[in-house]
C-alpha cells in the first residue's frame, strides 16, 4: 500500500498557518455561524462562499503557489466532479496558464458551466474511468502538472486553514463534521486540529449511496463498494484511496452515514432557515449533525456524537437550479 500523504511526519502548526497565508491570495476567510434552531448548538462553516463557491480553492492555491515556475509552463491539469477543477481553473486563469480537467460524466451541469466560465478544458469520461484517473494520476493526452484533487500534501495542507479559522471562531468544539469525498478536507482538518493542540474528533460526513469510509471502517481496509450517483455528486467514490487510507485511519475519529433524504432535509434546512445555498455534499455535515446519521467509529463500531457545540462544515454551494428547486419543494431530485 503506498505510503501517502504525511507519511513520515506531520505538519506543524507554522506548516499550516504559512499554507494558510498562501491560499489566502485567491481563496477567503469564511464565517462561521450559529444555525438558529432550537436543540444542539450546530455552527455552520461556510465554505460554500469561497468565489468559486467551494472549499477547493484553498487546497488548489497552496499547490499552485508551491510549484515551481517551470512546472507550470504546459498549464495544469486535474480530476474532479467540479469543484477541484474550479479551484484548479480559477488559479490557473489568474496565473496565466491552461487547465485541463478530466470529469466524470454525472457531473452536475452548475459545475461544468462555471468550469467553461473560468476557461477550462474538459473531458467527460464513464465514472468507473474516472476514478483510475484518480488513482493512477495520469490519463493520455494529459499535459503539464498535475493536482490530485485529494492525496497531494499541499492540497491538504490548503484545506488545513478551515481548520485553523474554526479554532478561532469555536475554540473548544465537541466534534467538527467534515463532508468526506477523498479524505483531504477532513485529514487537513484534523491536522489542524492536532497542530493547534485541540482534541476536539474529526468525523467524516458520507451518503449512503456512496459510504467506502465506512465500509473501510467495518472491514479495517479499505475495501471496493457500489456506488450509485445522486444529486449528492461531492462526495462518495469507489472506495477509499489506498494512498490516503493510512491518514484518514490515523486521524479522523469515524465517519457518519446519511440518507439521501436526510441530506436533502439539511439543504432546505440550510437555505430556509440559515438563507445558506448549500449543494448534497455541502447538507451532509448538517444531516448528521442533527441526527440523520448512522454514526460508526474508526474501528467499525456504532457510536454517537459527543454532545457540545458542534462545527459543520458547509463545504460547497455549486447546486443545479433544478435539484435545488426539487428539494426545497419536498422532494428528493432524481438521481443523476
Amino acid at each position: 500500500m503506498p505510503a501517502g500523504p504525511f507519511a513520515s511526519a506531520s505538519p506543524t502548526l507554522a506548516d499550516l498557518r504559512a499554507a494558510h497565508a498562501r491560499a489566502a491570495r485567491h481563496a477567503i476567510r469564511t464565517p462561521l455561524v450559529r444555525l438558529p434552531l432550537d436543540g444542539r448548538e450546530i455552527w455552520l462553516k461556510l465554505e460554500c462562499l469561497q468565489p468559486i463557491g467551494s472549499f477547493k480553492i484553498r487546497g488548489a492555491a497552496n499547490a499552485m503557489a508551491l510549484a515551481p515556475r517551470e512546472s507550470l509552463a504546459a498549464g495544469v491539469a486535474t480530476a474532479s466532479a467540479g469543484n477541484m477543477a474550479q479551484g484548479v481553473a480559477w488559479v490557473a486563469r489568474a496565473q496565466g496558464v491552461p487547465c485541463t480537467v478530466v470529469a466524470p460524466d454525472h457531473a452536475p451541469a452548475a459545475k461544468l458551466d462555471a468550469l467553461a466560465r473560468l476557461g477550462a478544458r474538459v473531458e467527460k469520461v464513464p465514472f468507473a474511468r474516472w476514478w483510475q484517473v484518480m488513482e493512477e494520476r495520469s490519463y493520455p493526452g494529459l499535459v503539464g502538472l498535475f493536482i490530485h484533487p485529494v492525496a497531494d500534501e499541499a492540497v491538504i495542507a490548503g484545506n488545513a486553514g478551515i481548520g485553523l479559522e474554526i479554532l478561532e471562531d469555536l475554540p473548544e468544539p465537541a466534534a467538527v463534521l467534515v463532508p468526506y469525498g477523498g479524505g483531504g478536507l477532513a485529514s487537513g482538518i484534523a491536522l489542524a486540529l492536532r497542530a493547534a493542540g485541540s482534541g476536539a474528533p474529526v468525523f467524516a460526513c458520507e451518503v449512503a449511496t456512496a459510504a467506502p469510509l465506512a465500509a473501510a471502517f467495518a472491514a479495517g481496509e479499505p475495501r471496493t463498494i457500489e456506488y450509485s450517483a445522486s444529486f449528492v455528486d461531492g462526495i462518495g467514490g469507489r472506495g477509499v484511496l489506498a494512498e490516503m487510507w493510512p491518514l484518514v485511519r490515523r486521524l479522523l475519529a469515524g465517519t457518519c452515514v446519511s440518507p439521501l433524504e436526510a441530506v436533502a432535509e439539511a439543504v432546505r434546512t440550510l437555505a430556509t432557515r440559515a438563507h445558506v445555498i448549500a449543494e448534497g455534499a455541502g447538507g451532509a455535515s448538517l444531516a448528521a449533525a442533527r441526527g440523520g446519521a448512522q454514526v460508526i467509529d474508526a474501528g467499525g463500531r456504532p457510536a454517537s456524537l459527543p454532545e457540545g457545540p458542534i462545527a459543520c462544515v458547509i463545504s460547497g454551494g455549486n447546486i443545479d437550479p433544478a435539484k435545488l428547486a426539487a428539494i426545497l419543494d419536498g422532494r428528493v431530485p432524481d438521481r443523476a
